[in-house]
């Protein structure tokens, strides 16, 4: 692998000088990957509208084709980074405009590109406001062959279409989670349960590795609901994480909203070690992970 500068009139930052991971790199093979410390892009997801595309221009790589808005990383810059500040740079997308639910990553060894689906969460028109685009467009999902892809999106397209109508859940009891640790919250049942409905903040921002949750891919970023009963109703909401307050049965809100999330065509793993909890929600259709599962994710 080597590393190559830009050619004059190739991609560049709308301002200012060139990033250090504006460059080329080369494979032994002799195909170049831009990016030096690898590539991400935004697919953007809009139930009314499709998928967001960028026509990009000429000069660029594989120009006048269709592809996602994004660029080269930074250095030290997360994927995820990365992929929105392109798409900002790029295609005007808001901060906050899009929530993340799964990264795909390209991984050859020396590049990597990252595509990043996120879901449209507050609706926006792109705006052009750089010169690698020609164009900009929302595109209905089935139509999105027709258009004259960039190779690379075009050879990843039919993977991602798949994961469109993949939208993993998981509802915590966390009764039963907080229980499975001896920290004292016998004598503070709020204070435990927002601890650690803090710490699933934290794990929903970061992300989930596919393999937990056995699905395909690299990272998801599943719906979170935390149920809480008793004393530990009186928690604060959580941004991130949905807080369900159980009026009675514990048990019985955990399968209702588990029965509600897979009405709405969520994939719902519920988190909980009681036998009798398991099967239920089993026997509703969800996947079931015991309370160590979780804290192996909050403490990785």
């Amino acid at each position: 692998m080597t590393i190559e500068p830009p050619a004059p009139g190739e991609p560049r930052r709308p301002d200012g000088p060139r990033d250090p991971g504006d460059a080329w790199v080369v494979a032994p093979t002799g195909e170049r990957y831009w990016g030096r410390f690898g590539a991400a892009g935004l697919l953007a997801v809009d139930a009314e509208r499709g998928v967001l595309l960028q026509h990009r221009v000429s000069w660029s790589h594989f120009g006048d084709t269709w592809a996602l808005p994004g660029g080269a990383r930074h250095e030290g810059e997360s994927a995820s980074g990365g992929a929105l500040r392109e798409a900002a740079e790029e295609a005007g997308v808001p901060e906050a405009a899009v929530q993340a639910r799964v990264l795909s990553v390209l991984d050859l060894g020396y590049w990597t590109y990252t595509t990043v689906v996120g879901d449209v969460i507050r609706p926006f028109e792109p705006v052009i406001s750089d010169p690698e685009s020609r164009e900009l467009a929302w595109v209905p999902v089935g139509a999105v062959a027709d258009y004259p892809l960039h190779p690379g999106f075009a050879a990843s397209w039919e993977v991602l279409r798949g994961l469109l109508d993949v939208r993993p859940a998981v509802i915590v009891d966390v009764a039963n989670v907080m229980g499975s640790v001896p920290d004292g919250w016998w004598n503070d049942r709020a204070g435990a349960a927002a601890r650690l409905i803090s710490r699933i903040v934290g794990l929903a921002g970061r992300g989930v590795p596919a393999s937990a949750l056995d699905l395909p891919e690299h990272t998801w970023y599943p719906e979170w609901t935390a149920v809480v009963e008793g004393q530990a109703r009186s928690v604060a909401d959580a941004d991130g994480v949905e807080v369900v307050r159980a009026e009675g049965s514990g048990d019985d809100a955990i399968v209702a909203a588990a029965q509600l999330a897979m009405a709405r065509g969520r994939v719902v793993t519920v988190v909980t070690s009681d036998r009798g909890l398991a099967g239920r929600a089993t026997d509703a259709g969800a996947a079931v992970r015991g309370a160590r599962w979780l804290l192996d994710l909050l403490d990785a």
